[in-house]
């Protein structure tokens, strides 16, 4: 069954945060929820599992507290939300791994989104499982497993084709900078019989953006003309003041609804605050959602 969701992307904090500072980003979401008229809304988190990657990262990568640890310390602030996460899967054998994944499911994790290796490695390196192989091998252990997708990758729907018949039954998308998932959406459902749930992606750019660059980064692809276009409006969005902002963002938000609604894939929403949570990312998301919402 499709997850028919809004998730909010909560990172795991360093690990060397103290037991207080770990709750903290967790109870700014019950905050800003309830300031927000959002209480009810979101109906997961979605925790990513970190690991290093480029030197030339903006923010310096430090040791992240587990997914599972982490969850299992917010999870009692935030009753009514289940968890979802990504599971990097090429440094573990497969029975480490299918130990793993029934630990995560034990705890509680309703989606298990399979990913691959840091951008310093290439695909097919690490001594463990593939994802697109991860996804066969627990179908029966993980009822809704997970793939990325990035509309602007070359070579995209081929893969992502090939993951979904692998045994994917959602797509995570990549931060959405461009409606470009509208036209790979509309283009793969003419070539394809899969229809898996899509968990559209858009994330708040502050100000601070300007300075530090983390979302130009997240989003690079060297040489890809539609990328560089993105990382252009996520430039824009980080100079504007908060109300044009908004604007461009829930304009975006709506052409993409609009878009990819009649398709004939089930659709969720993913939230993301790079920088952390704060109220006027709450302010935007809750208008994006006054104008779509796959919840009630």
């Amino acid at each position: 069954m499709p997850l028919n969701t809004v998730a909010l992307e909560l990172v795991p904090p360093n690990a060397d945060r103290s037991p207080e500072e770990i709750l903290d980003e967790a109870r700014k979401v019950v905050r800003f929820s309830a300031e927000t008229g959002l209480d009810g809304a979101i109906r997961h988190v979605m925790i990513p599992g970190m690991i290093a990657e480029d030197d030339d990262r903006p923010v310096e990568m430090k040791p992240k507290l587990d997914v599972l640890d982490y969850w299992s310390r917010i999870s009692p602030e935030l009753p009514g939300i289940k968890g979802l996460c990504t599971q990097v899967t090429a440094f573990m054998d497969e029975d480490a791994l299918r130990a793993r994944l029934t630990e995560m499911l034990d705890a509680g994790m309703e989606g298990i989104a399979f990913v691959g290796v840091p951008r310093t490695m290439s695909d097919g390196e690490g001594s463990g499982v593939a994802p697109t192989d991860a996804l066969t091998i627990y179908r029966d252990l993980v009822p809704n497993r997970g793939a990325i997708l990035i509309p602007t990758r070359e070579g995209e729907a081929g893969r992502f084709g090939f993951k979904c018949g692998q045994g994917a039954n959602y797509g995570l998308t990549q931060l959405l900078y461009s409606d470009a998932i509208v036209s790979f959406l509309t283009e793969f459902a003419g070539e394809h019989e899969h229809r898996p749930e899509i968990l559209l992606s858009f994330g708040f750019v502050p100000k601070v953006e300007t300075k530090v660059g983390l979302i130009h980064w997240l989003i690079q692809d060297p040489g890809n003309a539609a990328v560089a276009a993105e990382q252009e409006f996520v430039k824009t969005l980080a100079a504007h003041e908060p109300d044009a902002k908004r604007a461009l963002l829930v304009d975006l938000y709506k052409r993409i609804i609009d878009g990819v609604g009649d398709l004939g894939f089930p659709l969720s929403i993913h939230f993301e605050a790079t920088y952390g949570m704060s109220k006027a990312a709450f302010d935007t998301f809750a208008e994006m959602l006054a104008y779509w919402s796959p919840t009630p």
